[in-house]
């Protein structure tokens, strides 16, 4: 009888303990390789970061899966947040109180469409990601109880980042690609953002009650598209175009979904121009350049991918862009400021500070 009574007694302890850990605010992310923490390491996938020298400015200097030479956006956000990295959800690391932290559920590769990455086989496409995020649910319920894993969803942050692959690695992936005979591109932005009010929905069904929505960066500013199509450094006009058609549409959703909502849900955060303005300007930010990697071959060290064997820069913050696709941890670094304190230029109806002051000011 003791016995169980102690039993009892230490069960209620770590409850208590865990429910508090669980105040702390949870994050959850969703996406693609400019948020992936490491997922895909886990996935017989091309779309790896899983050798060097990714990860070369990494606390550990190892490759994390993390398509950055350090930190990645997510990260940074949780370091404002007070709180350590998301875990990416198919780690065996993400387990008991680990799991209250928040998940990382995303996928290099990956876009608002099924047939987005279809190259890179075996990625967590977005509705999976949306029932792993129902099975981390059932996970945390059976640990602190369901009332309070409500609770924990319901007043985290999340956020996803989609639809740059939806352009890169679908519509312009190849000449004559199935989807650009489908649709002439202003038509086809139209279809991603009718996609994309269903997935931003779903995650609201879900719990989520405060979305950071990312548009797309200057997708045709990329070393890997300069590389395909730039004669002197321009960027590639077509991309641009598409980045320019679908980034005002999504904030038009987003405002849309709020006012059905009757509630700010959810936040646009302009990429577009938070990487214009390094892009546009590099010296004033301190970089020497932001049309080559640092690390790849080719022209501007845009060609395939960055491995042991391509160039690699000796001084990673004095370049924007780490690889062909992914800006460096420096230039995340500029992003996020941009989320904090970014005025209604780059955050909309309000930036991560206010979020952080609001909530905690009715929690």
């Amino acid at each position: 009888m003791e016995q169980n009574r102690v039993s009892m007694c230490c069960s209620v302890i770590v409850l208590i303990s865990l429910v508090r850990v669980a105040e702390g605010r949870a994050f959850f992310v969703f996406g693609d390789s400019l948020v992936d923490n490491g997922n895909n390491n886990f996935l017989a996938t091309t779309a790896r970061a899983d050798s060097y020298p990714y990860g070369i400015d990494f606390p550990s200097h190892r490759p994390t899966g993390r398509f950055s030479n350090g930190l990645n956006i997510p990260d940074l956000i949780s370091e404002k947040l007070g709180s350590e990295p998301t875990l990416p959800y198919l780690s065996p690391a993400l387990d008991g109180e680990r799991l209250l932290v928040g998940a990382n559920f995303a996928s290099a590769g990956i876009g608002i469409l099924n047939d987005t990455g279809i190259q890179f086989i075996n990625i967590i496409r977005i509705y999976r990601q949306l029932q792993y995020f129902e099975q981390y649910q059932q996970r945390v319920s059976a640990l602190i109880g369901e009332e309070a894993a409500v609770r924990l969803v319901n007043e985290a942050l999340v956020l996803i980042t989609l639809g740059g692959n939806d352009f890169v690695n679908n519509y312009f992936l190849i000449p004559f690609s199935a989807r650009s005979r489908q649709f002439a591109l202003p038509d086809y932005v139209v279809y991603l953002i009718s996609e994309y009010r269903k997935i931003l929905l779903r995650l609201y069904e879900l719990g989520a009650r405060r979305i950071m929505v990312t548009g797309t960066g200057p997708l045709g500013c990329v070393p890997a598209e300069l590389a395909q199509h730039s004669r002197n450094g321009e960027c590639y006009p077509a991309l641009q175009q598409a980045a320019d058609l679908f980034n005002p549409q999504l904030v038009q959703l987003l405002t849309q979904l709020n006012a059905q909502l009757g509630s700010d849900v959810y936040i646009s955060a302009n990429a577009f121009a938070m990487n214009m303005d390094f892009i546009g300007n590099p010296q004033q930010f301190g970089f020497i350049t932001s049309k080559v990697a640092c690390c790849g071959q080719g022209p501007y060290n845009g060609i395939g991918l960055c491995t042991p064997a391509s160039n690699l820069c000796p001084n990673r913050d004095l370049y924007a862009f780490w690889d062909p696709f992914h800006p460096s941890e420096r230039a995340n670094r500029i992003i996020v400021d941009r989320f904090m304190i970014g005025d209604s230029k780059y955050m909309h109806p309000m930036n991560l500070s206010t979020i952080m002051l609001l909530d905690s000011s009715t929690t």
